[in-house]
């Protein structure tokens, strides 16, 4: 009989991030009404494997760890949409996240879902998203963006 060890594998404890698609579909909202529907899906790995937040942790005062900025495409250019757009994204929370055992390298995908209850369908309906991610170590990914999305369009987009 036969052992070999295998070397753990070793990633930055800064976590990276990969742009994967976008999803624009049709969907109903909790009330009922029509709405256009949303999926960001993009790749992570983390390092040391400390991403995500429990909400239940006492004395946490930061809830966000995925930060999303909204770019509107108006007479041709994109530009960063101002505070009182109704579209304009707020901070979401990536679930606690850990491994047991020695390899705490964490990889997956996530994906976040947006409802679009306000939006028009004119050159302004084509937007794309800046984000990154933090870990529990203040750790954070590099900045990635989106494809141009027209929401008016039901497609995955991709890069």
């Amino acid at each position: 009989m036969s052992g070999s060890c295998h070397k753990i594998i070793q990633l930055p404890d800064t976590p990276y991030i990969k742009f994967t698609s976008f999803a624009v579909f049709d969907t109903t909202d909790i009330l009922g009404n029509d709405c256009k529907g949303g999926r960001l899906k993009f790749y992570f790995e983390d390092g040391n494997g400390d991403l995500g937040l429990n909400a239940a942790e006492s004395g946490v005062t930061d809830t966000t760890n995925l930060f999303l900025t909204l770019y509107r495409k108006t007479s041709g250019i994109m530009t960063e949409v101002p505070d009182n757009d109704l579209m304009k994204p707020s901070g979401y929370r990536i679930p606690y996240m850990e491994r047991t055992g020695q390899n705490k390298i964490l990889k997956g995908t996530i994906a976040v879902t947006f409802f679009y209850e306000f939006y028009t369908i004119a050159d302004s309906d084509t937007f794309k998203y800046r984000f990154y991610i933090k870990d529990r170590a203040d750790n954070y990914s590099d900045t990635v963006y989106t494809s141009e999305i027209p929401l008016s369009v039901n497609n995955v987009y991709t890069k």
